[in-house]
């Protein structure tokens, strides 16, 4: 598995725990005052969809630069 699949891969298990993520602080809030942890719980899977969603965004620009078009 090359690396370009490996960051797709985990770009889609990422988004998975991100709806889980938001999904439990729905529950939560619904359930009464959630805990910070609880709260702030998204934020990191988000931001490590930030990271990869940007890195696949520019592959098809470095490409095209890297071949000379």
């Amino acid at each position: 598995m090359n690396w370009n699949t490996w960051i797709r891969q985990t770009h889609r298990w990422l988004s998975i725990a991100f709806t889980l993520t938001v999904i439990a602080n729905f529950v939560a809030m619904g359930l009464g005052e959630p805990p910070a942890w609880v709260v702030y719980s998204p934020l990191l899977p988000l931001f490590l969809l930030l990271f990869s969603g940007l890195y696949m965004f520019v592959l098809p620009y470095a490409a095209r630069s890297r071949a000379g078009g």
